[in-house]
């Protein structure tokens, strides 16, 4: 559990940041999390700035924004929740009556105490969000609508860790950074992603390279493939997309277009054996950042393990998606899930036998000395992956065949090949 509340007391840290696709709120956030990650290096993209079929944005900017009436009480006030003001919300500093103002107002009659999350990035507009309790207790005024910000040229900024291992061959992972204070559905991701940085880099004799980054959702995503797609394409064996992974409800799994990626392969198998109810979801299903890492053309191996998908939870894109909402107990499972993913990955390798027949292993001391009706079961995996070692397959599909945990089959791959009965392939 001691993951768990590391990421937890790290969401804490994040959460009262105004974060949005560009700006001060994201820098910010980078910079907390670079004093967890020392590698992590940001990357500025400036406004205007072609990347496929997308620009990249004006930067925003807010100080402060409300709503008051004709006492000159605050009704609605940005600085009690970053979710009262609609995302790249204009300046805006006029008087109006209730009627008029209700035509900027948004809330959630469904929801009568949740404050919805808007945004309006490539459409100048302005408005604030509110509880639609909030908005029924507006009485009939005269109301002083302030909103002081402002959209300029400056840029989008991303980090981006770089792990080596003895490969060139990566593992990639990516999660997002743009969302003000939501728990599950924004700083689950970064967090969870912050510690599989921190135990990757612990990982003794890594056979594969390891590249993280943290990105605005969808367009931070774009620019970062306009730019490495090509090495992407390259280097990348396989990936995760990590989004909504601090609740303690049921698993979630999205696979990549393709479907049969080694990341589709791995997230099943340990979701199967580590959360046999986990919910499984189609292509159709996509939403978050897998469908650029996985449209035409780009092609990644990229698959997403969630807890709670985004879109199918009640308090999603709400304030009440809040820190109550995640626990260290859900972090901890899906860092738990993730590192079970990157260790089978690691240890996917195709052995084969060194000797003609079956071994002795009796004189080597790995098998029983005492021959018993339940001497079989005891080294049923082992005597099972000996047989299925010629070569031609790799661990994870024989952990398929016998149907057991790839983990508990590389403790005895590695004590064959200390007893010089496998190699590599």
């Amino acid at each position: 559990m001691r993951e768990g509340r590391f990421m937890y007391d790290l969401a804490e840290k994040l959460w009262p940041i105004n974060r949005s696709l560009t700006g001060d709120g994201v820098r910010e956030t980078l910079s907390i999390l670079k004093t967890h990650m020392p590698q992590l290096i940001t990357h500025e993209v400036a406004t205007g700035t072609k990347c496929f079929d997308w620009t990249i944005p004006c930067e925003w900017r807010v100080k402060e924004a409300w709503i008051k009436n004709s006492f000159a009480e605050k009704v609605v006030d940005f600085q009690n929740n970053n979710l009262h003001l609609m995302g790249y919300s204009t300046p805006v500093d006029e008087y109006m009556s209730l009627e008029e103002l209700q035509n900027y107002l948004y809330s959630l009659p469904e929801q009568p105490n949740a404050i919805p999350y808007l945004t309006s990035y490539y459409k100048e507009r302005w408005g604030f969000c509110l509880t639609d309790q909030q908005r029924q207790s507006l009485v009939s005024d005269r109301y002083h609508v302030y909103i002081d910000s402002e959209l300029f040229d400056g840029s989008l900024t991303y980090g981006e860790v770089l792990i080596p291992g003895q490969s060139d061959q990566e593992i990639f992972l990516s999660t997002y950074i743009c969302h003000p204070s939501m728990g599950n559905n924004e700083l689950s991701g970064p967090v969870v992603a912050t510690a599989l940085a921190q135990w990757i880099a612990e990982i003794p004799d890594r056979r594969y390279s390891y590249r993280i980054v943290f990105i605005p959702e969808t367009i931070g995503s774009i620019a970062y493939l306009s730019r490495h797609h090509e090495t992407l394409k390259k280097n990348v064996v396989a990936g995760f997309n990590i989004s909504c992974v601090g609740d303690d409800r049921c698993y979630s799994f999205l696979p990549s277009r393709a479907g049969t990626t080694l990341s589709d392969k791995v997230a099943l198998h340990v979701l199967t054996h580590v959360a046999p109810d986990f919910k499984r979801y189609t292509w159709l299903d996509r939403g978050s950042d897998e469908r650029q890492y996985c449209a035409p053309g780009i092609d990644l191996p990229v698959a997403t393990i969630m807890r709670s998908k985004y879109g199918e939870y009640p308090e999603y894109h709400t304030s009440l998606d809040n820190m109550d909402l995640i626990s260290p107990v859900g972090l901890q499972g899906s860092f738990h899930v993730l590192r079970k993913a990157i260790q089978a990955i690691e240890a996917n390798q195709a052995y084969k036998t060194k000797v003609l027949g079956e071994p002795q292993l009796g004189k080597r001391g790995l098998y029983p000395s005492l021959s018993t009706k339940d001497t079989k079961n005891k080294v049923a995996n082992m005597m099972n992956l000996i047989s299925y070692c010629d070569g031609n397959r790799a661990l994870l599909e024989i952990a398929e065949l016998l149907g057991t945990p790839i983990w508990n089959l590389i403790p005895i791959a590695e004590k064959l090949r200390a007893h010089k009965l496998m190699e590599v392939v």
